[in-house]
């Protein structure tokens, strides 16, 4: 069975190699839409020929992910991230999925590193994410930053883990979160639910159950320091998004 790496890029040149070198050679093509990159991501991508689409960058990345998937030729479809690595065993356990043929497609768990280590608790592991599918049985809604691919078929789940190299610094980190908290406030901006019942909600309630959740309930102050920053920065995403949904609101 043959099997299309597709990817949609915007400026990671620093991640680029890395995650390319990872299904290098073992894969039949790599399939890129680039949203545009201003640094050298493109030009390093052509070291593992792969077929580049170069477009713009919409807010919603899964738009330039779908139409990376349509690109796609071969019998099966990984859809991966710039910051994502296949280890040598999930490459092997792929290959035996793949040649089963029981499912249209499987999720696969991810160790994601934030800052230093990678999250084992929290409820960021596994973290299962649908991404390996059956060319023309997937598709994704790119309605939602987080959203997961629809298939048409069942679905399995894999043993050994994505390498997520997300959140290498905090920089990085805050780059994604004010992209997500934009996409947050235009989704408040088109809710139907008065202003005023919005407000406990999402300066108090969200967060502060968000925190809860993830760092007693799912036990992250078992990840160090680190759980404890991730908690509190990811409950800090609704207010965050709130306030901008009043600044946006009032001009």
């Amino acid at each position: 069975m043959k099997l299309s790496v597709v990817l949609a890029t915007f400026n990671e040149g620093e991640n680029i190699d890395a995650c390319l070198g990872s299904v290098y050679g073992w894969c039949n093509e790599i399939v890129i839409v680039d949203g545009g990159s201003t640094d050298d991501t493109v030009e390093k991508s052509h070291k593992y020929e792969a077929k580049i689409l170069v477009t713009d960058n919409p807010p919603i990345f899964h738009i330039n992910k779908q139409k990376a998937i349509e690109l796609a030729k071969s019998d099966w479809v990984l859809q991966l991230d710039a910051d994502e690595r296949v280890t040598q065993k999930l490459k092997q356990e792929i290959d035996q999925a793949i040649s089963s043929g029981l499912v249209d497609g499987y999720w696969i768990p991810r160790k994601n590193f934030f800052l230093g280590r990678f999250l084992m608790k929290g409820g960021v592991y596994p973290d299962y994410t649908l991404r390996l599918y059956r060319r023309g049985k997937a598709r994704l809604p790119a309605k939602d930053v987080h959203e997961q691919a629809i298939v048409d078929g069942k679905t399995g789940y894999l043993i050994n883990p994505l390498i997520h190299k997300s959140d290498t610094n905090l920089n990085r980190y805050l780059i994604k979160f004010n992209r997500y908290t934009d996409l947050i406030a235009s989704e408040i901006m088109t809710a139907k639910t008065p202003v005023i019942f919005m407000l406990p909600e999402y300066m108090l309630m969200k967060p502060l159950s968000w925190f809860f959740m993830t760092y007693l309930r799912h036990k992250g102050f078992m990840d160090s320091w680190q759980g404890i920053v991730f908690s509190l920065l990811s409950s800090l995403r609704f207010p965050v998004a709130y306030i901008k949904f009043l600044t946006k609101r009032s001009k």
